[in-house]
């Protein structure tokens, strides 16, 4: 009986250990897709007569005419304009259910809102945005889940990077206000809180040891947040410099919410890699902007979803009155900015607008100032820039990740044509087709 059972066990160790090699050793799916037009987004320029080759996930080649590999799949995409996939730098996708008023978060448990959220990353990931920086949740930490869930393959959504909480001084913008004063909130609706230098020291800190990407401060008050003031300042230079320099230690970046003029400078003194909104910017601020290289991620679109939102009766009075007159000034702000040669990045809010909405905004950057081309840079190139990811991400070039997306039409001619996106891959994997 002995010697039977070491025969089983040998058996089951050989074949164990066989398993791995002989997996490794199966060749990686090889993909050809034969493009019409091909936006290069680095020469800023549209080809013509493109052949991309994927495999295993990445892009080996591309050019006029390639071989194709022996047994690779072809997608005639042939009609089509092919891009890079879009990277939207302002999103909110792990806020479950979309809802005008942030206490819709008090009536749910955290697993309705994150099981609320995996529609928002799949209409995201086929609206063409494979990429998104996530800037914040309500409870804490529900992005984490979010964007581990989308790695492991447990659902489709975009690759996320997250901030994990909003950075945020008691009762400023992003925190659960609105309420009666005697209520606790649970800890992960005030997770982020911070109100010195060192505690926002702290915050940053437990952000990085809980698996963040990139950390979130809000500099100035907020439109929608009860009991805010968008003209506001509210972390002080020193608390903004501490939230840089601590990131800093642990390889992280950080992006400031801000509307008001000083506190969008006092963000841009600190050191962050990007302004979020930047709604009232001055010369001061645009100047400071492009000498120290920081992003702005200016949200133009949404303001058409705020006051739709208020018609309708789903947006709080207090917010439509945060509003009043912000949405025109950061347009001209946006196109002063863009003239200026300010580096811009995507970024709208998702979240605010239905998650499907987010393409509507090229419309409005070339309205306000951009080319075509621009705009596309400003979600590709750009945005790939901003997070540090240009090495894999941003562009159709051998070696970086095969994010491939292609719409009917010439986007160049009339970026609305981005509204309509066919076909979706992320990573070599074909989502929309």
């Amino acid at each position: 009986m002995l010697q039977r059972c070491l025969l089983v066990f040998c058996v089951f160790l050989f074949f164990s250990s066989r398993l791995p090699s002989q997996q490794a050793s199966q060749p990686a799916q090889v993909i050809v897709i034969r493009a019409g037009r091909l936006v290069d987004v680095d020469a800023g320029r549209l080809l013509g007569n493109q052949t991309i080759v994927v495999r295993g996930g990445k892009i080996e080649a591309i050019g006029e005419n390639l071989p194709v590999p022996a047994g690779a799949t072809v997608i005639d995409l042939s009609k089509m304009t092919l891009l890079p996939g879009l990277i939207d730098c302002h999103t909110h996708l792990a806020d479950g259910a979309r809802d005008s008023d942030p206490i819709s978060q008090l009536k749910k448990t955290a697993a309705q809102v994150a099981l609320e959220s995996v529609p928002n990353a799949r209409v995201t990931l086929e609206s063409g945005f494979t990429t998104v920086r996530d800037v914040g949740v309500y409870r804490a930490l529900g992005d984490v889940a979010l964007r581990d869930a989308i790695n492991h393959g447990y659902i489709a959504g975009p690759r996320m990077f997250v901030a994990g909480a909003y950075i945020t001084i008691t009762g400023g913008a992003g925190a659960m206000t609105g309420f009666a004063p005697d209520i606790q909130l649970p800890w992960d609706l005030h997770y982020g809180e911070a109100n010195s230098p060192w505690e926002v020291r702290q915050k940053v800190r437990l952000l990085a040891h809980d698996g963040v990407d990139h950390i979130k401060v809000l500099s100035t008050g907020a439109v929608l947040t009860h009991g805010s003031n968008p003209n506001s300042i509210e972390f002080t230079p020193e608390e903004l410099e501490a939230a840089v320099d601590e990131a800093r230690h642990f390889g992280l970046r950080v992006e400031a919410h801000a509307h008001a003029p000083e506190g969008i400078k006092n963000a841009i003194r600190a050191g962050v890699a990007s302004v979020e909104h930047a709604t009232l910017i001055d010369d001061e601020g645009i100047a400071l902007a492009k000498e120290h290289g920081t992003y702005l991620d200016m949200d133009i679109y949404d303001e058409e979803c705020i006051q739709e939102d208020g018609k309708n009766g789903g947006a709080p009075a207090d917010f439509l009155e945060h509003d009043r007159g912000l949405g025109e000034a950061q347009r001209q702000r946006f196109m002063k900015a863009v003239r200026a040669g300010v580096k811009m990045s995507f970024g709208t809010d998702a979240g605010v607008c239905p998650y499907d909405a987010a393409p509507r905004q090229f419309g409005f950057m070339v309205k306000y100032g951009m080319t075509p081309m621009q705009a596309i840079q400003a979600a590709t190139r750009n945005a790939a820039d901003l997070l540090g990811k240009s090495e894999l991400l941003g562009s159709l070039q051998p070696g970086k990740y095969a994010d491939i997306i292609a719409v009917p039409g010439d986007p160049l001619a009339d970026v609305r044509a981005l509204e309509h996106v066919g076909f979706v891959m992320k990573e070599g994997k074909i989502y929309k087709q």
